[in-house]
């Protein structure tokens, strides 16, 4: 089977719809040249009319989309570092999220924000380097986050086609896999509905975007003394509870590895929502960076603020020999 990368998938997912929809456009700096490669090719294929390189304002250009969604077209955004939402924070949040709302349904605001290599990038130091899914899972934005270059498409394609605002981000960390994938089966991927990629009896690892290869790794080397179930939900907001919720009535153990701050953070969520409404035997334990990290230059300081697979490891260990009882015993 040919080789995918998953900054290909992405290309691919936009050149796809982009042939099918000439309502889909794309705006951001840079994208004529494609800086991040995402875009590549789009310029000379479909003209300056539907890739637009814009100038050096986020919140003009996020509003700009906004109208043009209101306007019929299917704009895509692509920001290239992710503290950028926090400059069009207002426009994504308040406006194009509310206005499907707002207007009883009248008017929908079918934008789709990309944010290739979000996330830590190596020295990119602490302006560049934050992932605030949860911020917009928690104002209630669809917020979607693959792990892989199939699922990269999939999730792509359908944001595109969704009629709500929808926030693509694209770990760094995972922007460099390549897998082998039949290209006859690539499709949409439906929003909310996770994905299991390793099943397993003793323990649920709940790993977001790129860690979910950590997770792989850190199962298979656990592989002899526990039997570890990797679950990526692949989409934050809607998020599969019935899956996980699912994958706990077997397991009844649950870790969650999150690449993003621990205070208010999606793997916090995860966590308080299984110890209410799901089996647990055990009491979980989530891996992220510390409360209010802010990532450094230094290469060395940057990798110890953010998740190791040494840390993912002890905490699967642990769950894996407590339980509830054991615990109150001690």
């Amino acid at each position: 089977m040919p080789i995918l990368s998953y900054l290909k998938a992405l290309n691919r997912a936009l050149s796809t719809e982009m042939d099918a929809d000439p309502s889909v456009c794309v705006f951001g700096e840079d994208v004529g040249v494609a800086v991040s490669n995402v875009t590549t090719g789009l310029l000379k294929k479909f003209g300056p009319e539907r890739v637009v390189d814009m100038p050096i304002s986020e919140q003009a250009f996020t509003s700009f989309a906004t109208g043009a969604a209101m306007a019929g077209q299917r704009p895509v955004i692509e920001f290239q570092i992710p503290a950028l939402l926090f400059l069009a924070f207002e426009q994504i949040a308040n406006q194009a999220h509310k206005f499907s709302l707002m207007t009883g349904g009248q008017v929908n605001v079918p934008v789709t924000y990309l944010l290739p290599s979000s996330g830590s990038r190596g020295g990119w130091a602490g302006q560049h380097s934050d992932h605030p899914y949860s911020l917009f899972a928690h104002v209630g934005v669809k917020t979607v986050v693959p792990a892989t270059p199939a699922d990269a498409y999939g999730l792509l394609l359908t944001a595109i086609r969704d009629d709500d605002p929808v926030i693509v981000f694209a770990p760094a960390g995972a922007v460099g896999v390549r897998d082998n994938v039949d290209f006859a089966t690539l499709a949409p991927v439906p929003l909310g509905v996770g994905r299991v990629h390793r099943p397993g009896d003793d323990v649920t690892v709940v790993a977001v975007g790129h860690l979910v290869h950590d997770a792989l790794a850190v199962a298979e080397e656990l592989a002899g003394t526990v039997s570890v179930e990797v679950f990526d939900p692949r989409t934050l907001h809607p998020f599969d509870w019935a899956g996980l919720a699912a994958s706990l009535e077997r397991t009844g153990r649950l870790v969650v590895v999150d690449d993003s701050n621990r205070s208010c953070g999606i793997g916090g969520e995860i966590l308080a929502t299984a110890a209410e409404q799901m089996r647990l035997v055990a009491p979980p334990k989530r891996i992220t960076r510390p409360d209010g990290a802010v990532l450094p230059f230094a290469r060395e300081l940057d990798l110890a603020l953010q998740p190791t697979r040494a840390q993912l490891r002890t905490a699967i260990e642990q769950v894996a020999k407590t339980s509830f009882s054991t615990q109150t015993e001690e």
